[in-house]
Formats: C-alpha cells, sequence, structure tokens
C-alpha cells in the first residue's frame, strides 16, 4: 500500500500571493482580512486533495538568516511589508493553528529551508511529498519522490515539468538561478544573463556553473545570442555568480526538533476559531462550525455578530407544473431578482441557456432551456418560456433587481423567439443593479463583481464557475454543464443578487446625496447604453484593410532604420533586447527602472531620451504607435463586425473608472489617438450608411467651465459668459499682454497652464511640456493664481475638506473616496491630493454626458425623429441621422445636451457632421 504525501505548505508565499492577488477585505471596524480568508480558502481546497496526508504549514521567522550574514544586500530591493499585510499575520497563524493543521517557523532559517529539509527526509523514507508554492526557487527539490503545486494556478512540477519550464532539470535549477538571479531576493547573479541565456549555458556545456566555468572557452560557439561577449562577462562577475549559487541553494539540513510522524491534522478548535471568525467577521463560517456543533450534538457558544443559519431552498424547473407555479408568484410580486444565463460573454452572439429568478431571500429558481449534452434531461420549450415571461419582464410596474443588469437586457432584447430576430423580449423596470448600487456606493472600495461583492458585503464564498466549469481551452460553456450543478449556481446567482441588494440599498439609504446619482443618472443610463450596445456602428472593412498594410509597410521601414541605427537586427517588441542596445551597446543614460530592476524602455522613457535627441528612441516610439493602431484597431476592427448585423459594437462599462467616467472595451474606442492622421484614419472607417451622415456633438472645453463653476472664479466665469477663448484670454492674464497681442506660442503656453492645473500638474511638469525652466514655469503658475484667485482658493478649500472627510464630490452629489489622502507617505497624500482636486471636475463632467445621453435617448424616443445614438466618448456623442433631418438634429441636439447641467456659466456644444466619423468630429 503505497503511502499518501507528505503536504508541506510554503505559508509565506500563500501570504503574499493571496495579499495581491485577491480583492481586498476589511471589518466593519477597518481590519483587513482578504490575505487571511484567501490563504484559508486555498489551506482548505488543499486539505480536501490530500485527506490522509501528513500535513505542515511552513512561515518565515522573524530576524534575519545565514544569507543575511553571508551577503549584507540579500532582499534589500524588497519594499517593507505593507501594514495591512502585518497586521494579518497573527490571525493568519492562529487560525491554522485553530484548524489544527501544524505550523512551523524555525528562527534564523527561512520556511524554503525547513521545507527542503522536512522534503527530502522524506523522500529519503521512500515518502512522496507535495511542495505547495508559487516559489520557482523550489524547483531545485524536485525528484522522483518530490513535486510541486501551485494551488492558484493549478499546476503540477514534477521533473519532466521543471525541465519544460525552466529549460533546464531540477539538479540544475540552483545553477540557473545563480547565472540570472533573482531580482525579488536580490540575488545578483551575472549582469545581462536572463533566462534563455541561463538556460543555453547550462544546457549547452551539459553542466552546471562549476563545469561553466572550466569550459568558458566553448561558450562562443554555443548557439545563444551575444555568445562571443559571454565568456568575459561571467569572468569578470565569478565571484558573484557563485555567492548567488549559495545564496539560491536551499539547505537541506537544518536542524529540526520534529518528527515526521507528528506532522498530522488535529481537530479543529472550534471556540478558537469561533472567536477568530467572528473578530474577522468571516460570518458564513461562524454559521458553519455552529452547524457543525449542532449536528454533532456539542455545545459552542453563539457568537454576538453571527447572523442565523438560513438553509437556502433552491429549485430545477423541469416539469411545466413547477413553471406554472413560480410564473404565479412572478406575476403576484412587486419585486424580484432575476438573472440570464447564456453560451458566451458577447451580449450580441450569446444565446441564452436559461433564465434564474428570486422573490424573496434565499429562495430561488433556475429555469434551463437549451443545455446539450449526452443524457441531458428534457427541458421546458424554450420559446414558450421565454413568451410567457415577456408580459411580465416588459412590464415597467414590476420592479427588478439585476447584476450587470445591462448584459441580461441585451441577451433578452435578441433572443429571437420563434427565430424571428425581431421578436425579443424589451425589459423594463429594471430599477436597481447591484453592480451599480456598489458602484454608487464607493467606487474605489472594491471591484464591483458579484464575487467580489459577495465576499465583501456577504462574507459568503458562492459557487465558483470555473469549478463546474474548469478552466482554459477546456472550459465548458454554460449549456454543456449538467442541470444538478448549473442549476445551483445559478439558483445561487439570483438569491445574492436579490440578497446584495438589500444589503446595499440599505448602505445607500444611509447617504441621501447618493439616491440621485443612482436612480436619476446611472439607473436610467443603464438601459440607453444597451440600446446603444446592440444598434452598433458600421465600419467600413476594406478602408480599414488597405490602412493595415500601409500601417505594416511603414513598421518594415521603420525597422530598417531602427537596425541603421543600432548596428544590428533585434527584436523591436523584446524590452530586454531593445535594453541591451539601447544600454549597453549605445550607452544611453538609464532615466528609470523597471520593479525587477532592470532598465526601463517604457514610452515615458523613451520620450525622455527622444527628448535628449537620441534618434533610436524615437523610431522605436514611431514603430510602437504604428503596430498599436495595426494590431488593436486595422487588423482586429474587422474581425469584430458581427455577421449577424454587419455592425461593430462595443461593450461600455458604468462601473469601472472611480470617477464615474464610462469606459469601453471590444473594442476600446476611448483610446483612438487622432492627434495624428493614422489615428484619424481609423475614424473614417466608421461610416453613415446610405442615406444618413454622422452627426457628432462635443461639449467645449467642459471640465474648465466645470472649473469655472466651482471656484467661481470672476475671471474665469467672466471668459466663459462672454464666450472668449478661454486659452487666449488665460494667456492676456498670465503674460500680461493686451487680448490681440497673444501670440499662438502664448496660447499653447497658457492652455498647458489651463489644463495641467486641472490635473493636479506640478511647476516642474509644466516647465517640462512648456519648454521652459523651473523658475519661469514656476512665474507663470503664481502670475496665474493672482489673477485668477478662485481657482487657487478652491484647491485649496477641496484639499482640506478632503482631508477632514475623506472623499469629495461632484454638483450632483457623487462621491469619491480617497484612502490615502491623509497617508504618511507624502507621494501617496500627494496624490490623493491631486485626485481630489480633479475629481469632482472629471466627475461632474461625467454626470454630464450620461445625463445628456438619457436626455437625448428620450427626445429622439418620443419625437419618433429617424436617428440614434451609436457611439459614446469622452464628452461626445456620435449619432447616425437621416439626411433630411440633419439641420434639425443638429440644432435641437445642442438644446439637449447644454441643459443636461445648470451652471454658472453656458455648457458649448459644437456639432460637426459628416459621411464618416473624421469628417463628423
Amino acid at each position: 500500500m503505497s503511502l499518501a504525501p507528505l503536504v508541506l505548505v510554503d505559508g509565506s508565499s500563500y501570504l503574499y500571493r493571496a495579499f495581491h492577488a485577491l480583492p481586498p477585505l476589511t471589518t466593519s471596524k477597518g481590519l483587513p482580512t482578504g490575505a487571511v480568508k484567501g490563504v484559508l480558502n486555498m489551506l482548505k481546497s488543499l486539505r480536501k486533495q490530500y485527506p490522509e496526508s501528513p500535513f505542515a504549514v511552513v512561515f518565515d521567522a522573524k530576524g534575519g538568516t545565514f544569507r543575511d550574514e553571508m551577503f549584507a544586500e540579500y532582499k534589500a530591493n524588497r519594499p517593507s511589508m505593507p501594514d495591512d499585510m502585518r497586521v494579518q499575520i497573527d490571525f493568519l497563524h492562529n487560525c491554522v493553528k485553530g484548524l489544527g493543521y501544524p505550523l512551523l517557523c524555525v528562527e534564523g532559517v527561512e520556511a524554503d529551508d525547513v521545507i527542503g529539509t522536512l522534503a527530502r527526509s522524506s523522500a529519503a523514507a521512500d515518502r512522496p511529498v507535495v511542495i505547495s508554492t508559487g516559489d520557482k526557487d523550489m524547483a531545485q527539490l524536485v525528484d522522483g519522490h518530490i513535486t510541486l503545486v501551485n494551488t492558484m494556478t493549478g499546476s503540477v512540477l514534477d521533473v519532466a515539468g521543471v525541465k519544460e519550464k525552466f529549460g533546464v532539470g531540477p539538479e540544475h535549477i540552483i545553477d540557473y538561478l545563480a547565472l540570472m538571479g533573482d531580482k525579488v531576493d536580490n540575488i545578483p547573479g551575472v549582469p545581462g544573463v536572463g533566462e534563455k541565456t541561463a538556460a543555453g549555458l547550462l544546457v549547452g556545456i551539459n553542466g552546471g556553473l562549476k563545469e561553466l566555468y572550466e569550459n568558458l572557452d566553448k561558450v562562443p560557439s554555443l548557439a545563444i545570442r551575444g555568445a562571443k561577449s559571454l565568456p568575459a562577462k561571467l569572468e569578470e562577475h565569478k565571484e558573484m555568480a557563485f555567492l548567488s549559487y549559495q545564496l539560491a541553494t536551499i539547505k537541506i539540513d537544518v536542524p529540526l526538533d520534529i518528527e515526521l510522524d507528528a506532522l498530522h491534522c488535529g481537530e479543529p478548535d472550534r471556540e478558537a476559531l469561533l472567536a477568530l471568525y467572528t473578530e474577522l467577521e468571516f460570518k458564513s463560517w461562524v454559521n458553519d462550525l455552529q452547524r457543525e456543533a449542532k449536528q454533532e450534538g456539542t455545545e459552542i457558544a453563539p457568537a454576538e455578530e453571527a447572523a442565523p443559519v438560513i438553509e437556502a431552498k433552491y429549485e430545477l424547473i423541469l416539469e411545466q407544473t413547477q413553471f406554472d407555479d413560480w410564473l404565479k408568484k412572478l406575476q403576484a410580486a412587486n419585486l424580484f431578482a432575476f438573472v440570464v444565463q447564456s453560451n458566451g460573454t458577447d451580449a450580441q452572439r450569446a444565446q441564452i441557456v436559461g433564465l434564474s429568478f428570486a422573490i424573496k431571500t434565499h429562495e430561488a429558481c433556475y429555469i434551463p432551456l437549451t443545455h446539450s449534452y449526452m443524457g441531458v434531461p428534457q427541458q421546458l420549450d424554450r420559446d414558450a418560456v421565454l413568451n410567457a415571461v415577456k408580459p411580465m419582464l416588459e412590464d415597467a410596474s414590476k420592479i427588478k433587481v439585476g447584476q450587470h443588469a445591462k448584459f441580461a437586457i441585451n441577451l433578452l432584447a435578441n433572443c429571437a423567439i420563434g427565430g424571428d430576430q425581431s421578436q425579443g423580449i424589451n425589459v423594463q423596470g429594471v430599477k436597481f443593479d447591484t453592480m451599480l448600487e456598489s458602484y454608487v456606493l464607493d467606487s474605489t472600495a472594491t471591484r464591483h463583481d458579484r464575487d467580489s461583492l459577495v465576499a465583501k458585503y456577504l462574507d459568503h464564498t458562492p459557487v465558483n464557475f470555473q469549478d463546474i466549469a474548469g478552466k482554459g481551452a477546456k472550459q465548458l460553456s454554460f449549456d454543456q454543464i449538467a442541470l444538478e450543478q448549473a442549476g445551483i449556481y445559478a439558483a445561487e446567482e439570483v438569491d445574492l443578487t436579490l440578497r446584495l441588494h438589500e444589503v446595499l440599498q440599505a448602505k445607500l439609504d444611509k447617504i441621501p446625496t447618493l439616491a440621485p446619482v443612482l436612480n436619476e443618472i446611472e439607473m436610467p443610463l443603464m438601459p440607453v447604453l444597451a440600446r446603444i450596445e446592440r444598434q452598433g456602428a458600421l465600419v467600413d472593412a476594406k478602408l480599414l484593410g488597405i490602412q493595415s498594410v500601409e500601417l505594416g509597410n511603414k513598421m518594415t521601414e521603420l525597422e530598417r532604420e531602427a537596425f541603421a541605427i543600432a548596428g544590428e537586427e533585434f527584436n523591436l517588441g523584446s524590452p530586454k533586447q531593445l535594453g541591451v542596445i539601447l544600454y549597453e551597446k549605445l550607452g544611453m543614460p538609464i532615466i528609470s527602472k523597471t520593479a525587477t530592476g532592470q532598465p526601463s524602455t517604457a514610452e515615458a522613457v523613451l520620450a525622455e531620451l527622444a527628448e535628449q535627441e537620441f534618434p533610436l528612441p524615437k523610431v522605436l516610439m514611431q514603430y510602437r504607435s504604428m503596430s498599436k493602431l495595426k494590431s488593436t484597431y486595422t487588423d482586429r476592427l474587422p474581425e469584430q463586425i458581427n455577421p449577424r448585423t454587419g455592425r461593430i459594437h462595443t461593450s461600455y462599462h458604468q462601473a469601472v473608472a472611480v470617477t464615474g467616467r464610462l469606459s469601453s472595451s471590444d473594442p476600446n474606442l476611448q483610446n483612438i489617438p487622432i492627434r495624428t492622421a493614422e489615428g484619424r484614419r481609423i475614424r473614417q472607417a466608421f461610416v453613415a450608411p446610405q442615406g444618413y451622415k454622422l452627426l457628432a456633438a462635443d461639449y467645449s472645453q467642459i471640465e474648465l467651465r466645470i472649473m469655472a463653476h466651482l471656484a467661481k472664479d470672476e475671471g474665469l466665469l467672466h471668459a466663459f459668459r462672454n464666450d472668449l477663448d478661454v486659452h487666449r484670454a488665460t494667456a492676456a492674464e498670465v503674460f500680461g499682454v493686451e487680448l490681440p497681442e497673444v501670440t499662438n506660442d502664448m496660447r499653447r503656453s497658457a492652455k498647458a497652464i489651463n489644463f495641467g492645473l486641472i490635473y493636479g500638474m506640478s511647476a516642474f511638469g509644466l516647465a517640462k511640456q512648456i519648454g521652459v525652466d523651473r523658475k519661469q514655469s514656476q512665474a507663470y503658475v503664481d502670475r496665474y493664481f493672482a489673477r485668477y484667485p478662485g481657482v487657487l482658493e478652491y484647491m485649496e478649500r477641496t484639499r482640506t475638506q478632503a482631508a477632514e472627510q475623506g472623499f469629495v464630490e461632484t454638483i450632483f452629489g457623487r462621491r469619491l473616496y480617497l484612502p490615502d489622502i491623509n497617508a504618511k507617505n507624502q507621494a501617496l497624500r500627494k496624490g490623493a491630493e491631486r485626485m481630489a482636486i480633479n475629481a469632482p471636475m472629471q466627475g461632474t463632467a461625467a454626470d454630464i454626458i450620461k445625463r445628456a445621453m438619457v436626455a437625448v435617448n428620450g427626445w429622439l424616443d418620443t419625437s419618433g425623429l429617424d436617428a440614434r445614438v451609436i457611439l459614446q466618448v469622452h464628452d461626445e456623442l456620435v449619432l447616425e441621422v437621416r439626411e433630411d433631418l440633419v439641420e434639425q438634429i443638429s440644432k435641437d441636439i445642442r438644446v439637449h445636451m447644454s441643459g443636461a447641467a445648470d451652471l454658472d456659466v453656458p455648457l458649448l456644444v459644437e456639432v460637426g457632421v459628416g459621411s464618416n466619423w473624421d469628417e463628423a468630429h
């Protein structure tokens, strides 16, 4: 009989990964708990996989180790542990002990060394070992008895797996690390030797570090990039390479007063866990403890904050009588939650798989319609069910609750009952959406997806989609999932939606100023966005194809130019190769480094190098710009044309940008550059159909106008009220000249000042932008504030209010919380202050364009005019308008958009018309 493997958990690795990878959670008192919950979930999952195994969770002990004595700079690059992580460590250790898992911390050595010693001792006794970690250093321990498991990715590394992943076997991992170093632990390695070079050297000489240094004369003949220059580099850094070898070596002979046979999980200490879970507000786990105790007939003290255990009642609807009963309940209900399950994530292409409903919490049903797999039970007729629920879903008097309901609205609108594309369901009465409720409540508190909200507000871990569908390329679509699993998942999803709504609504009710943001802006906008998404935009694929070829030709020319400057060919898309060319071969100054300590080749760095008259960075920036346009737009847009509609359908996101701005994806229309001819040509591919024109209506200088309103500055108010060119007026004030004497250069500088101040730009940043020294730039800023004192007063007032209350507001009451506004770290605090000044302007601009979209949609609906909104980008709406209505629509849309807010200055709307988007803009 084979022995169950010894399971060794790298607890320190778990902690860091859980803290950085999972959504942050806090208790009602502000205690961070996300890392604790994440680690415990991973441990429980691992324990279920190895229920009979000896088990140990190993953490780094406090204080230094022998490696610090060996190399003073060891781990010097690591930032100090975040306070929010440090405060969770004792809670985590106590929870691990409370669960009965053996916990090990050995002073003077790292967790890796404890794990290495235990693993090799166990392997020597012919017991298999599983090490659960995300640390690549551990690969050196792998052998016929020892494997690595990564719980976050599900990957398992045996000997073959190590070789496939790293290019060398476990026996040479230490040599591999010694050559390439480890930026995280500040193991130096050999400069310029990366992963591929390190593996190539070891494989090429068929040995380790010792053999490599004995055969340096063979290195130039190896098929490795830069092989000829490697021997000198290796020789120069030989001492550091062998020191790195020692630092990277995991000790396997640590004196441990631990018997392997003692590493068995004990019984959980429910009293201790109850106290811990109660303090950490893990309510569902408190409930689980009490339920287990009750089932065993034992006593356990109730936790004051523990919610009562309520058993959920979920029903899978396969019979007509069941459906009829639920239909009656729904028809009688004043409010219900609904969710639509589909076989894809594109609402314009996906098909409905089933419907789920909940009228009260902890009770829900799932009605499968089109599940298809071998042996699937008989389901109710799809069209009959959709026809039956259609009147109820289209009844605006019935209040509905959803989570990301826009997706469901589009699916139902496209459902094509009876195969007729015009026969969809026009959902009405969606008054609440938990995603938007959470977003309005606090846009910065968490992500607003279902799982994040459930974890934060319900302290519940729902059925995970990947658990029932699998991962990656083999993941099943929802219609392939067995009804037994699908029914629980779908019913729980709609139940949790209703439960979330009750919690979030109660929190929103305590802040009355947020009600108009939700009820008058976000919720009315949601169906408008759904309609715009369904409408889509017409795109000329042929034109994009021509431009794609031209961009490819320009990229080839730029590539040749880059090779000529560099004196050799290299991969322009490889940051590593580019770094070698820029900094090692051409000797350019290193302006900044990446998080791993490598010289940066980021866009901002290239721009700064280009300003210093280095020719290659300028060519690279042009190449990158062309490459992005080609891959993101000219190549991709034709592929995104929906075959059913012949149009492109972007997706708009209401709950992403913390300031309230909309964003879009698939495709992202916000980022099409309009300052370059190539970018404008992409807009030329967005065309009007025959007999129509595109009309673009754009707010002019809206954030500056909002600034004037908020600051109540007489100078700015005067400029906007008298329809002056505000940048020219600012230039006259700042440069001390009369309006007619303002030059174009002065106006450009004044524009940079106007917009720079909105975004919190410093005098240093402004100097860089307008090409003057810092002293001159500061003089301009000082003169600006002297001429516009209201602006300075607004900024100082806003900083003070933000520090006192922790948030700022838009004109319409939208809040942006600023967690770092009182941070001790000056950089964090200054960043929060800049956000505090800008957010009311950017957020108000977002509110205004949203209100305008609702108003324009309502006007077009009631007027019956042949025009429709097809795009929204920044402060601009793009409409398709029948040619004979262009003049009327141009006049009326100005009225509706300028009326979206009542400011102390007029809202100016500029309208353009053309056969394509570029012409209209």
